[in-house]
């Protein structure tokens, strides 16, 4: 193989003067990436776990609200729906709130988007997780919970949830990894993160190989942290008789 190999590449001064390396660009990507990603899982969860109780609740309406809401976010693809809160919903918006988003630095709104479009695309498959994990509790601890005089909002917050949520931790690891994956899809609307600065590195020094292992090494890192995180939280809150020692 003919290829040199420069390892160095990471260590000089970027071509476009910013007093930078090409290795700065790269600990950037990673910042945006992590930014991203945990600030759309923050509304993952809490319009997943909303969502998930809604359908599981007596209420026949809000279950189709929230199965409603599911369906539509689960068969759209991301890259469309990513498209859709960039480009068309500052324009359905009224003229004043559309014309702010505007106005906006342009990292501000890729930012913007991508947060509110990788959290509401979780949320759809948080939603699935804490459904199936409240519906897998036995019906007699709902029933006990009512009768000992807890309304039903009382039985989900002291009851069902608390168990339900440890039940769920490791499909949520999945999730919680994927949404570091998803958000590679951002850089089609521009936003600089972790891959997108990858491609950026290949494009100024020729240096595919190392860009995208260094790339990929970065992707492992995260994904052996959140693993281990979510590992020690699985063994901390585990309950005896439904989850395995």
């Amino acid at each position: 193989m003919s290829y040199q190999w420069n390892w160095a590449v990471f260590t000089q001064p970027s071509a476009v003067g910013d007093g930078g390396t090409y290795g700065d660009w790269m600990v950037a990507g990673l910042k945006m990436t992590v930014s991203v990603s945990l600030s759309a899982w923050i509304i993952a969860l809490v319009v997943g776990c909303l969502m998930g109780v809604l359908r599981t609740v007596p209420s026949k309406g809000l279950q189709r609200l929230a199965t409603g809401y599911v369906e539509l976010l689960r068969n759209i693809p991301l890259l469309v729906q990513l498209f859709i809160w960039y480009f068309i919903i500052p324009e359905l918006l009224p003229t004043r709130w559309g014309d702010a988003i505007k106005q906006l630095a342009p990292e501000t709104q890729q930012f913007g988007a991508a947060v509110i479009c990788l959290g509401l695309f979780t949320s759809a498959r948080v939603c699935e997780q804490v459904r199936a994990g409240i519906q897998s509790l036995p019906i007699g601890q709902t029933r006990a919970a009512l009768a000992l005089g807890l309304s039903l909002p009382q039985a989900y917050r002291f009851v069902l949830l608390p168990m339900a949520f440890r039940l769920v931790v490791p499909p949520l690891t999945s999730e919680f990894l994927n949404i570091f994956k998803n958000s590679a899809v951002c850089s089609t609307i521009g936003l600089l993160e972790l891959a997108a600065q990858g491609r950026q590195l290949v494009d100024y020094t020729a240096k595919p190989y190392e860009s995208f292992i260094a790339v990929t090494l970065m992707y492992l890192l995260i994904n052996v942290l959140v693993m281990a995180l979510m590992h020690l939280l699985e063994r901390k809150v585990k309950v005896p008789g439904y989850m395995g020692s």
